[in-house]
């Protein structure tokens, strides 16, 4: 991008995570923005557009913005799912280039674990939706449960090589303070943990919790006055392939292989370039059908790319660096905490779990069932 008119992430902050009876959603957000907006030296004035997603509300993007006090002249409540934050950064990129705006504010919160009760299934389910849910599959494990049999009955991978994600990913979260499952685990262990939906166990899935986050994304004239350090937006696409599981176009390859295309042509870099990946880790079984359709390697050939600690502390291929959706948060659409964790990479930040000298970031969300996907390339330089 040669035009002035690029974008940077200048802040980023996470609510108070795990159980919080007493905050609302709002309130989780309100607490994330204020930290990401301090953090960037910004205050809510100076926000001039608003993206927030979630299924909390009819019009969540109204609520927020008035509980803010943000009158905002862009507005965006995109909502495909655990990939939005990612797509909103795309959005925000956009919308800077084209001049329409100068600091956008990204938003998410969720109560899912304090408040378990509006988590039941809806009385009413889409029309492609009543072929899975009334014959007994659930959702969404049980949609990722058959990617991941498929994988297995086409290319041989293992409920091993699986757990060879959440192990590496416990490790990186043992160096995390934030994170809500600290305690170091094995192969053994995930494999002997409770069925959740053949092939997944109980270590294969992500957690439940509750949490907010935000990001502020700002023009190249905006982020010169802020407090931070920019990391800069390279690159970005985004896409969706299906909603229910029974219509995606093949259960192996997700719309990573696209998405991700798309952001590599545009940050103009290789596959050999990036330093640190923060992947959407809903189940172990993301991770490794994102890995292939992102091209990092063949399909079919994602076990053994996992395999050996390779994305482990310590690896060749530093992955989600805070302990993933499996062992640091999942408040039901994680994406957000990707790009908190990529800008604090980017920036040097991360302690214990600072990856050396990281200056390209590749940020994958994904929702659905497997049905979207929003990639991302940052760069601190």
């Amino acid at each position: 991008m040669t035009s002035d008119r690029i974008a940077a992430i200048v802040g980023v902050a996470e609510s108070d995570l795990g159980y919080t009876p007493g905050k609302t959603v709002l309130q989780l957000q309100a607490q994330a923005a204020k930290a990401a907006l301090a953090e960037a030296g910004f205050t809510k004035d100076d926000v001039d557009a608003v993206f927030t997603a979630g299924n909390w509300a009819w019009a969540p993007n109204l609520m927020l913005a008035e509980y803010l006090g943000i009158q905002p002249k862009f507005t965006d409540g995109t909502n495909i799912g655990g990939s939005s934050f990612e797509a909103h950064v795309g959005h925000a990129m956009a919308g800077i280039k084209a001049g329409l705006f100068d600091v956008a504010l990204i938003t998410y919160g969720s109560t899912q674990k304090s408040n378990r009760g509006r988590m039941a299934m809806s009385p009413y389910v889409t029309l492609t939706e009543q072929f899975e849910r009334w014959c007994g599959l659930p959702t969404p494990v049980g949609a990722y449960a058959m990617a991941a049999m498929r994988h297995m009955h086409q290319y041989g991978t293992t409920s091993e090589q699986l757990a060879e994600i959440a192990v590496a990913t416990r490790k990186w979260a043992t160096m995390n303070e934030k994170a809500m499952m600290r305690d170091p685990i094995t192969i053994d262990d995930v494999l002997n943990s409770r069925w959740i939906a053949e092939p997944l166990h109980l270590l294969d899935c992500c957690l439940v919790t509750d949490g907010g986050g935000a990001v502020v994304v700002a023009s190249k004239q905006a982020a010169a006055r802020a407090k931070t350090k920019p990391v800069w937006i390279l690159g970005h696409g985004e896409t969706h392939t299906h909603n229910s599981i029974v219509n995606m176009p093949d259960l192996t390859v997700t719309g990573a292989r696209e998405s991700g295309r798309k952001a590599f042509e545009m940050a103009g870099i290789g596959h050999h370039e990036i330093d640190v990946a923060e992947i959407y880790d809903s189940f172990t079984i993301t991770v490794l059908l994102t890995l292939e359709a992102l091209g990092f390697c063949q399909f079919g050939e994602g076990g053994a790319f996992v395999s050996g600690g390779r994305t482990a502390p310590g690896g060749d291929f530093p992955m989600n660096t805070n302990g993933g959706g499996l062992s640091y948060c999942h408040p039901g659409m994680y994406g957000i905490y990707l790009l908190i964790e990529a800008a604090r990479q980017l920036r040097g930040e991360c302690g214990d779990r600072q990856v050396a000298d990281a200056k390209i970031a590749l940020v994958n969300g994904t929702g659905g069932v497997l049905s979207s996907t929003s990639t991302v390339i940052l760069g601190r330089d």
